[in-house]
């Protein structure tokens, strides 16, 4: 055993070298996600009666315990685990995944992975080195969790630290199996990646379904587990073992796994599809290509869609008559009652989210490009620009159709009719233009400055950060400006369409995709 881990430690500092820069942003993303709340929670709740209304507001709305699950205590250390505590497990997870897949079946992807197995490399050092450089991250990621709420409880912070980075490493075991079952890095993260999503379902609906977390679904979903270790409400510190026996038994799977394989080899082959008919264009490649992402992506936004919809009337009753709470969605969402004030912070945030989704579709000409897929495509008879069209046209189109059923999402969950319906359609179509304006910075980054392309992955979290704390925060209205989510009018509700924004967005957007196809036709592919 000790020969098959030979490497270990050169392997992980070549991985934590590699991510200098993408691990401290996850990291940083997950600790803020939490540690910006207390503040926030103590602005707007800061008497008891006022924390102890809302712990009885939420657990008896079963659309918002759905979304944040259930709250144990009326502190703020209890209502900061509550409010961020699962959506930083979902973070840590993603983060896990990412640096797990990256180091493991991209490096064989790539070719790198063969290459170092000829030197000095056990068998199993690969996997282990990725195992490490996911704990390293977690582990930092809880440290500033506990340092950051030690203030509010010792023990609470502790917990709540680490159970997400227990979460965290539970999806990184997750990766691993994914890793050695899959040919691809791209379909290893989605696997991983639907796992992720089927826990927070899981868990949103036991959740829902009951009060005080008594739920069997919610025990079935990982998520459930961070939530129930309670932390800063008479925490259960035996939830942890589960935790340990998970990621154990899967760690010791994805060993066994990796040893029975050859490298580059997987237990779930690539389906071969057709050499012709839909295939006989690239745009129907890039179509091939992106159409499960999408499939994915589609579902995902109507299903959230319909849970926002359906919490509008439980929203409304959960500000109440708190000022400070109806400042911070009407900063949000507009001033033009709560009830569409919500609904329009929720298409906001659904166009944030999207953002994600055309960066990822916009760089997989990226994925192509570094992958040597797209040489020998363009050493025949098409140009660079009809390859790139096919991808970008997914990834424009894509986005266009997710946030059209989001809106549709809005309406049925709303049961407003069709007019209510119309409305919430063109509330989430509204974010088309800053959407494509983060989408065409990508575009532009990979034509102009492929090894950095990856940044865009930053425009689009720091848009999203933006969004979602910078009004609980009171950040300058300066700031906020700085993403193009801000200058959209805030619908439904606003009293005229203002089609200024969307016109000037949607003009920057065309520059910016055509700069990008530009610097794209005059440069060398990358190698």
């Amino acid at each position: 055993m000790k020969n098959q881990l030979a490497g270990t430690g050169t392997l992980l500092r070549l991985a934590l070298r590699r991510d200098r820069v993408m691990m401290p942003v996850w990291i940083m993303a997950v600790a803020l996600l939490v540690l910006s709340l207390p503040a926030s929670l103590e602005s707007v709740y800061g008497t008891a009666a006022e924390r102890a209304r809302l712990l009885t507001t939420m657990n008896t709305n079963g659309s918002l315990r759905a979304l944040y699950g259930p709250a144990f205590g009326d502190s703020i250390g209890a209502l900061t685990a509550w409010r961020g505590g699962v959506f930083a497990g979902v973070l840590a997870g993603i983060m896990s995944l990412v640096v797990v897949v990256r180091h493991t079946r991209e490096e064989e992807e790539s070719g790198r992975q063969e290459m170092l197995s000829a030197a000095m490399v056990g068998r199993r050092a690969p996997l282990t080195s990725a195992l490490l450089a996911a704990l390293t991250a977690n582990g930092l990621a809880a440290l500033l969790v506990t340092a950051g709420l030690a203030g509010r409880g010792a023990g609470g912070a502790l917990a709540l630290g680490l159970g997400i980075g227990a979460t965290g490493m539970l999806f990184a075991a997750l990766a691993a199996i994914a890793a050695q079952l899959t040919e691809s890095a791209r379909l290893a993260k989605g696997l991983t990646g639907a796992l992720i999503g089927a826990a927070f379902v899981l868990r949103a609906a036991g959740d829902a379904g009951s009060a005080g977390g008594s739920s069997a679904l919610a025990w079935v979903s990982p998520l459930g587990w961070l939530e129930h270790v309670r932390a800063f409400a008479a925490e259960r510190w035996w939830v942890f073992a589960l935790f340990a026996a998970a990621v154990a038994v899967q760690v010791a799977a994805a060993y066994a796994l990796a040893g029975r394989r050859d490298v580059g080899m997987s237990f779930l082959p690539a389906r071969p599809g057709p050499a012709e008919g839909r295939l006989a264009s690239a745009g129907a490649l890039a179509w091939r290509l992106q159409r499960g992402s999408l499939i994915g992506w589609s579902l995902a936004f109507l299903a959230a869609g319909v849970v926002f919809g359906g919490m509008t009337d439980g929203a409304t009753q959960l500000v109440g008559d708190n000022e400070r709470t109806r400042e911070i969605i009407e900063r949000m969402g507009g001033r033009s009652g709560i009830a569409d004030a919500f609904l329009a912070t929720m298409a906001g945030m659904l166009g944030m989210i999207a953002a994600l989704y055309i960066v990822s579709a916009v760089l997989r000409l990226s994925g192509e490009e570094s992958g040597q897929r797209a040489e020998p495509l363009l050493a025949n008879a098409v140009g660079r620009l009809r390859w790139a069209g096919g991808h970008l046209a997914v990834a424009f189109g894509g986005s266009a159709l997710i946030l059209l059923l989001a809106g549709l999402g809005l309406g049925v969950g709303h049961g407003q009719g069709p007019q209510g319906m119309a409305a919430e359609v063109g509330a989430t179509l509204a974010q088309l233009p800053a959407v494509w304006v983060i989408g065409a910075l990508a575009a532009l980054l990979h034509g102009a400055a492929p090894r950095y392309a990856v940044a865009a992955w930053a425009v689009a979290g720091g848009a999203l950060t933006l969004g979602w704390i910078g009004p609980a925060l009171n950040l300058p209205q300066a700031v906020l400006d700085l993403s193009p989510f801000a200058h959209l009018p805030k619908l439904p509700g606003a009293e005229a369409l203002a089609w200024a924004p969307l016109l000037a967005l949607t003009a920057l957007a065309a520059a910016l995709l055509a700069a990008g196809l530009t610097a794209l036709r005059r440069r060398d592919l990358a190698v």
